[in-house]
């Protein structure tokens, strides 16, 4: 009775406390660094001035690079939303032969790094280019942003609702277009606004094709002159653009309810046949998997055989691998250390203060890396020289573009550790620490592992802004295998695309058994 009442008593004086000073200085301090790319921009306009940013925007050559990113944007972001839906409604909703196989490989072309793909597509088609060849690589490598989230939530929908429209006599299509593809409005619309980002943020992929876009053209105004007002200038219109695919996705989203009270049914669909139309769609599921997935492989391979032993040049294989590992592991370090305090005081008091912390690291982690990179050389050139170009800086950069992996996954994890177990644990005598580590942490340390692995994955595969921060002969898989596909140099490049997708299949796994394992498959 009187553990009882003690554990009461601790409990009422949490729930109703402030948050550590500690973890609230820490959190803020974490998302003051998230803000620099957001103040570079601003500073670099008001010191430009207003006359010369507007010659410096106004000019012919910005409005090509508009008009190619937004015809991107716009091509681009469509077909991925009806290959991922197609493609999901076929494996998950149809008795398609081999759906099962067939659900794995149609989300396999994630771990396929987009410039990987260029450059396989570029080998394969030497003409390709422009507007075309963007919108044919961005959708083979993107398009599963979609087909996983559209493919998860169909598994999840209640089964009911698509029985209550059919036995009102809506036809297959009615049931399709008016109940089931309102219901993965969500879903679609996160996976898009991925997909656009990843577009506006792309850098590899289009200039290996010699399709010019903002990423592009600032790196090569960065690489030509060296931190140019038209550069930066460059870098402001590119952060107005992810603006407002932020907004457009959370206008789309709307504030309309998805969640159903009561269990629903609890029978899966039954599988719709495709009778007449079967060929045609396991030809379009076969087609897909060959082009974005069989088309890259098949030149790793073609060109790893007609290089033949010696492009395996194993001390600077194993030096850019190990060098890409070491970044992939403290970058999954730092950047989960420093979602740690802005998850905790999100979930555990919320509030204002809570949600603007998460918000703005949301917000400023949609921007390119060339925008985080060019920001951070500003602002190590002219406060912090002797850290120009070097590891710490790399580090940081890596934990602000992809902050928000680790802390959707803490999010969760917090989420679903009860603060009370916690509590209990500090009524018995264990310190507050001691009963974080033991209890909270331990609870945590799943979700704390996957947020850690999609972010080094993400490290693995980041281009840009290793590009232009690390250190001089620093190479990882990445810059190593750019360095020798820009020479040409194919089969050279070739080991180094191979072991990007190996490194990157497992992450892409665990994406997909994460999506089923939501819906309890």
């Amino acid at each position: 009775m009187a553990t009882s009442q003690r554990i009461r008593e601790t409990a009422g004086r949490s729930l109703g406390s402030r948050p550590p000073f500690g973890v609230s200085a820490t959190a803020v301090l974490v998302t003051l660094g998230t803000l620099i790319p957001l103040g570079f921009v601003v500073a670099v306009t008001a010191t430009t001035g207003w006359e010369t940013a507007v010659d410096l925007i106004v000019r012919p050559r910005v409005g090509e690079l508009l008009f190619n990113t937004i015809a991107l944007v716009v091509l681009t972001v469509p077909a991925c939303i009806v290959l991922g839906v197609a493609a999901a409604w076929l494996v998950e909703r149809t008795d398609l032969p081999g759906a099962r196989t067939a659900s794995l490989l149609l989300a396999a072309p994630l771990a396929v790094p987009a410039f990987v793909n260029s450059y396989a597509w570029a080998g394969t088609v030497p003409s390709l280019s422009g507007i075309p060849g963007g919108v044919l690589i961005s959708v083979l490598s993107y398009y599963p942003l979609v087909y996983i989230p559209a493919s998860a939530m169909l598994r999840r929908l209640d089964s009911g609702l698509e029985q209550s429209a059919a036995s009102l006599g809506m036809g297959p299509w009615r049931v399709f277009f008016r109940v089931v593809l309102p219901q993965l409005r969500l879903a679609v619309g996160g996976g898009a606004l991925l997909v656009g980002l990843h577009l506006l943020a792309e850098y590899g992929a289009y200039s290996m094709i010699r399709f010019d876009t903002f990423t592009t053209a600032i790196l090569q105004q960065f690489q030509s002159t060296f931190n140019s007002a038209a550069a930066n200038m460059l870098a402001s219109v590119l952060v107005v653009l992810c603006l407002l695919l932020l907004l457009a996705e959370s206008a789309a989203r709307g504030n309309a309810r998805y969640a159903r009270i009561g269990p629903g049914v609890a029978a899966a669909p039954a599988a719709r046949p495709l009778d007449r139309w079967k060929p045609a769609g396991v030809l379009f599921v076969l087609v897909l998997i060959v082009l974005a997935l069989g088309v890259p492989l098949v030149n790793v391979i073609r060109w790893l055989i007609a290089g033949g032993r010696a492009v395996w040049e194993v001390d600077e294989l194993a030096t850019a691998l190990f060098q890409t590992l070491g970044y992939g592991v403290t970058g999954a370090a730092v950047t989960v250390l420093a979602a740690f305090p802005i998850a905790w005081l999100a979930v555990r008091y919320g509030g204002r203060f809570a949600r603007f912390l998460e918000s703005s690291n949301y917000i400023t982690s949609s921007m390119p890396g060339i925008v985080v990179a060019l920001a951070f050389v500003t602002v190590t050139i002219n406060f912090a020289y002797p850290l120009y170009q070097e590891t710490p800086v790399v580090i940081a950069a890596y934990a602000l573009l992809f902050l928000p992996r680790a802390l959707v996954n803490l999010r969760a994890g917090f989420a679903q550790a009860p603060r009370e177990l916690e509590e209990a644990a500090q009524a018995l005598g264990t310190r507050p620490l001691g009963a974080f580590v033991r209890v909270t942490l331990r609870l945590t340390a799943p979700a704390a592992a996957a947020g850690a692995a999609l972010v080094f994955l993400a490290v693995s595969t980041e281009l840009t802004a290793t590009l232009v921060l690390a250190p001089s002969g620093v190479t990882t898989l990445a810059t190593r295998f750019w360095a020798l596909s820009s020479e040409i140099d194919y089969a050279g490049a070739a080991p180094y695309a191979l072991l990007l997708i190996l490194l990157s299949l497992p992450m892409t796994y665990l994406l997909y058994r994460q999506s089923q394992k939501a819906v309890g498959q």
